[in-house]
């Protein structure tokens, strides 16, 4: 019987289902691995809403994974049995983005090329996290001690974060460790129903605020305004693609003070605003990718309100990065532990994936969903018979 087959989470026609798919053995320079735990980000989400045209069936860019075989000429330190997390973004070839360009992590088992081997994108990791659900929050923890450690350099007495999808909570949670205790932390959230959830947290923000917050002048206050307070300011933009613009704006406008921006969230390609004149805001956010170059490049700048903005972005992160979200993730786990809300096997990770893809409700099991980490294969050895 031939049992080269595993399953998969696979998207298709506008349909999600779980399918049998064949196990690809690997060549010279690739590794198959069984992916353990894989998460389900905002990206993901855009592409099973069709607003995105990612090529991918499978997605997942997220969790970590077990080697199960190597090819050729594959670093001995990547030999079977290593437990490993893959950078979802090469910094110079386009053709590989995990879960988006090429099958990601949402299945049993996993192809990693050799241009993603060859790059360094495939990173070993402690067991003891690696074979945990946390595993689900390293890509993201990663994205966000990139950014903390760029905006660390401004000495930001306030931290703003926009965004209350898993970045927006990562960041609030990571402010006072990376970027030292006397930081205060405001969040804004996208809905109501976010901001409750994060009420009910241990480790929220030192000031909760919602998307209506953001606009100057409602109902005679300006609540952004009044709880960013004095002293240097750190944004964090954690926004979807549709959104980022609009809150950049509004931000601009409600602090006319120093402040440095990480353009965190998707941009359209043609994204302007008329309060940074000339700024192609897009090229900004893609100027560093894979955490290349080293240190990433910014630009400096006076916005129509009157404020020096130092403005940057990044699309992915470098291995260093994932150290660091791992040392983060096992020195604080209880910091985190609560953001995993969700954790199932693939079979009901795709009835969820159906429900999220049918609309904007977050709620799962009278919960609302913040990460789901979806449980995939044991580490065990392949079936690869004729």
């Amino acid at each position: 019987m031939n049992r080269a087959a595993h399953r998969a989470i696979v998207r298709s026609g506008g349909r999600v289902r779980v399918e049998y798919r064949p196990t690809p053995r690997p060549v010279a320079g690739e590794l198959l691995v069984a992916p353990q735990t894989a998460g389900l980000c905002g990206t993901d989400l855009q592409m099973l809403r069709g607003l995105r045209d990612d090529p991918a069936p499978v997605i997942g860019h997220e969790g970590s994974a077990v080697v199960l075989a190597a090819g050729p000429g594959v670093d001995p330190g990547l030999a079977p049995g290593t437990r490993v997390v893959i950078n979802p973004t090469h910094p110079s070839d386009p053709s590989f983005l995990l879960g988006h360009h090429v099958d990601g992590l949402l299945q049993e088992r996993a192809l990693i090329p050799a241009t993603a081997v060859d790059g360094g994108l495939v990173t070993p990791l402690p067991e003891h996290l690696a074979a945990g659900d946390l595993a689900a929050l390293l890509e993201p923890l990663a994205t966000v001690c990139y950014a903390l450690s760029v905006l660390a350099a401004e000495r930001p007495r306030t931290l703003l974060v926009v965004g209350d999808g898993t970045v927006g909570h990562l960041a609030v949670r990571a402010a006072t460790r990376r970027l030292g205790p006397a930081v205060r932390t405001v969040h804004v959230h996208h809905t109501e129903a976010g901001l409750r959830w994060s009420r009910d947290q241990s480790h929220r923000a030192d000031t909760l605020l919602t998307a209506e917050d953001l606009a100057a002048g409602r109902n005679g206050r300006e609540p952004l305004r009044e709880a960013l307070g004095e002293g240097p300011l750190g944004v964090v933009l954690a926004t979807p693609r549709d959104a980022t613009l609009t809150c950049l704006e509004q931000v601009l406008r409600a602090a006319p003070r120093d402040l440095a921006v990480d353009l965190l969230g998707g941009l359209p390609a043609d994204a302007t605003t008329p309060l940074l004149p000339g700024v192609a805001l897009a090229a900004v956010r893609a100027a560093n990718c894979g955490g290349r170059p080293d240190p990433p490049h910014s630009v400096a700048l006076t916005a129509t309100t009157g404020a020096r903005v130092r403005l940057f972005g990044h699309r992915g992160v470098a291995d260093r990065h994932l150290r660091t979200a791992a040392a983060e993730l096992g020195a604080a786990p209880d910091r985190y532990r609560d953001l995993v809300t969700h954790v199932t096997g693939i079979d009901q990770a795709a009835r969820i994936m159906r429900h999220l893809a049918a609309g904007r409700d977050r709620t799962w099991e009278g919960r609302r969903l913040v990460k789901l980490a979806v449980r995939l294969a044991p580490p065990t050895a392949p079936d690869l018979e004729n």
